[in-house]
């Protein structure tokens, strides 16, 4: 569908604290030449003030630090940069344990996720917290950059440590791809050109794999569903008939003259035009927003799924999650949510929790049922009115959600489908 090198990469950084994240994220846009002169005199500025003898770039990913420090709640920092090769958008989230709900947000629209390791202090419990949290939202390319080399005198048995004990760990995850690579964010080795330190790595830098990596193939482009955000009917006087059903293609590809069926109604039709603005295109594909036309006139609300005939997602009364909740207060089985998926609402009350589980070992507790923040667990809702869902494994659009209370308007939960 598209040059590879030319795509844009969305993908989220993880570790511990102090792991280096900022100093990575600051070494990327600072070798690849992505960031302005007077921010580079600013970050030099502040160093010479703090007596450093090198740059901290740090310093430039860090300007809410000061917020966090007095309690002001930060969520995720989305930060952009471009090399000629790829376009890049980085999900930046904290890296304490109180803000693993804010990793699950950061990470839900990622092709891609670095895991961040101290080589001196090898895994620890948030580089378990996030590998899983990965593998639960579908990521499917994971890169493991073993930080502070330098800290460790460059060993590449250190090294080999690290990764034999992650693997060990990643075989009960679910990510097809994941690469390793030994790095030193603070002097830049082999996060944008290679080290001359670590002779013995042969797999290349970090920004290298980032621009190589190939993520256009994990979208889905078979299963058709374009959930319906928008009707637009203009009200002026030469477009007094015109009908568009404007939304995201959730996956699968669109081109005028398919055969569509519109659900809940089961009404078919054809669709007429694809628009992107005032434009006509000749096929619309996932992550496109668009407007449809259709040659029937057929009643379309918001809501409402534009899909294929003989390929139809499942309309369910009941659904079986994993479930991250993100609110202070706890989950109450009592209290009908709203469960919103794609452009639907509807209101769902939990039928069953089956088990938390155990972000260290991976292991269920099946005893310990009470929901908090930061808690993954296996939950089964029932619904006040059928929804149209599909496996999330197979399409994360139609397959995620949030669980909204409706007392507060408050977002408490994010959730996958698992049929």
């Amino acid at each position: 569908m598209e040059d590879n090198t030319n795509s844009l990469l969305r993908f989220t950084t993880a570790g511990s604290v102090d792991d280096g994240k900022s100093t990575l994220i600051g070494r990327l846009l600072h070798d690849s030449k992505s960031i302005f002169e007077d921010q580079l005199e600013a970050v030099e500025a502040s160093s010479a003030q703090k007596g450093l003898e090198t740059v901290d770039l740090s310093l430039l990913t860090d300007g809410l630090k000061a917020e966090r420090e007095q309690g002001i709640t930060i969520d995720v920092a989305y930060r952009y940069f471009a090399t000629p090769r790829r376009k890049f958008i980085i999900a930046d989230t904290p890296g304490h344990i109180e803000y693993t709900r804010n990793m699950v947000t950061g990470a839900s629209t990622a092709d891609l996720a670095i895991i961040l390791i101290d080589a001196r202090h090898g895994l620890l419990e948030q580089t378990h917290r996030h590998s899983f949290i990965a593998s639960l939202l579908g990521i499917q390319h994971l890169v493991v950059c073993v930080n502070k080399m330098d800290l460790v005198d460059w060993s590449e048995e250190r090294f080999r440590d690290i990764v034999g004990a992650f693997q060990s760990f990643s075989s009960r995850l679910n990510i097809p791809d994941i690469k390793f690579i030994p790095i030193s964010a603070l002097l830049g080795d082999n996060v944008v050109d290679p080290s001359a330190h670590m002779p013995w790595h042969h797999g290349g830098s970090l920004l290298n794999h980032l621009e190589e990596v190939h993520v256009s193939g994990d979208r889905n482009l078979q299963d058709c569903r374009l959930p319906v955000q928008y009707v637009i009917r203009p009200q002026v006087d030469d477009a007094r008939d015109f009908w568009g059903y404007a939304g995201r293609i959730a996956s699968g590809v669109f081109k005028p003259g398919d055969e569509v069926l519109v659900l809940p109604s089961g009404r078919t039709s054809k669709v007429a035009d694809i628009r992107i603005g005032d434009r006509s295109i000749p096929k619309a594909f996932p992550p496109l927003s668009v407007t449809v036309t259709l040659e029937d006139d057929i009643d379309v609300s918001r809501g409402d799924m534009i899909v294929r005939q003989h390929n139809q997602p499942e309309v369910v009364s009941q659904i079986d999650t994993r479930l991250c909740w993100l609110a202070a207060t706890p989950l109450n089985p009592a209290t009908r949510y709203i469960i919103r998926l794609a452009c639907s609402e509807v209101q769902a009350k939990v039928s069953e929790v089956l088990y938390k589980i155990d972000i260290n070992t991976l292991h269920r507790l099946e005893e310990d049922k009470a929901i908090g923040m930061n808690d993954i667990a296996r939950v089964s809702f029932r619904l006040a009115a059928p929804l149209m869902v599909d496996d999330y494994r197979e399409n994360r659009t139609t397959g995620s959600f949030i669980l909204i209370d409706p007392a507060s308007g408050a977002t408490v939960a994010a959730g996958t489908i698992h049929l």
